[in-house]
């Protein structure tokens, strides 16, 4: 089997929302002439919406083409025993020009049973934020069904919602369960499983252009939320230049928070897995053998697993959001 010795840059897959806005093409030059880009799919392996290679010589093919062909080469010895064929992230940039639905995602569990596909955890670092921009995110304290379903059918569920408003390099987990929606103004980068299964639980009593309402999922959403409350729902970190710092691990992915200024080396030897990089600030230059890609903010390269030493390179301060699998 020819070794994959390629750098991967995918076309993005831009989906149109209700609630979609510009920011995706005007602030990170996303190729599109619609007015309602609510997300951009990076690394997609979701059925009917696999990301195509858009750089080098394997150009054309598509992420489900890869797995088949280079299997641990490309995502990992472990990750292929865990996942076979199917990659197990979904990588995407948001622009919410209004709140989207406030929603929850089921567990690994309840998605297999319900959906035949896997739960959905899942982490936001917001990338720029409009003045007085918010996230809905968990309860403020301990709820219960009961209390919940009184508040969704009086219309008030924000008063017993946690509603934070959040500025550039905020970061959020979101655990199977908990209830959240983005708020409009908020731009931002999402890692999660590869899921598309959502529970729509409110949302703002709009109606599309034709006059009709999204569904609704208020009775599959009753025993998949988590009532419990937590003390805060912001996610701590701390940065080091030219070093990657993590910012969240689970089960599903590790993500870890990378400044570049200068240039350096980076070696994988540590990781059984393929190392997706997002840029949310500057441009970035990664290079080996003298084969070099480059990304700029808004966009997303992924290193194979067979990959182990490259240099990174910045003229400008840049930072990279760093997202494998442990």
């Amino acid at each position: 089997m020819q070794k994959l010795n390629q750098f991967l840059k995918f076309t993005p897959i831009l989906k149109e929302k209700i609630w979609g806005g510009e920011k995706l093409r005007n602030y990170l030059n996303k190729n599109s002439d619609k007015s309602n880009i609510g997300e951009s799919w990076e690394v997609s392996d979701v059925e009917g919406d696999t990301s195509i290679v858009s750089n080098g010589n394997l150009m054309g093919k598509n992420l489900k083409e890869l797995i088949a062909t280079y299997k641990g080469d490309l995502v990992g010895d472990k990750v292929f025993k865990d996942f076979g064929n199917k990659f197990p992230l979904l990588i995407k940039f948001i622009d919410a020009k209004e709140a989207l639905s406030i929603q929850l995602h089921p567990n690994d569990e309840l998605a297999q049973k319900r959906h035949n596909s896997f739960g959905k955890t899942e982490m936001w670092y917001v990338m720029q934020s409009d003045d007085k921009a918010n996230l809905i995110v968990g309860f403020q304290k301990d709820s219960n069904q009961e209390e919940y379903l009184h508040h969704l059918e009086n219309k008030s569920l924000l008063e017993i919602l946690n509603v934070d408003e959040v500025s550039k390099g905020d970061v959020y987990f979101i655990p199977t369960g908990r209830v959240h929606a983005i708020g409009a103004g908020v731009l931002l980068a999402e890692i999660q499983q590869t899921s598309d299964i959502t529970y729509r639980v409110y949302d703002w009593d709009r109606q599309d252009s034709e006059g009709n309402y999204r569904d609704l999922h208020t009775d599959l959403a009753l025993d998949a939320i988590d009532y419990k409350s937590q003390q805060s729902y912001t996610t701590a970190y701390s940065k080091q230049e030219n070093v990657a710092s993590e910012i969240v691990s689970c089960p599903y992915f590790t993500t870890n928070v990378l400044p570049i200024e200068g240039s350096f080396y980076v070696n994988h030897n540590d990781k059984d897995s393929f190392v997706i990089y997002m840029c949310v600030e500057g441009k970035v230059e990664f290079s080996m053998n003298g084969e070099s890609e480059t990304i700029a903010m808004g966009e997303t390269i992924l290193v194979p697993a067979s990959i182990k030493d490259f240099k990174l390179s910045s003229s400008v301060k840049s930072e990279l959001l760093e997202v494998y699998i442990k």
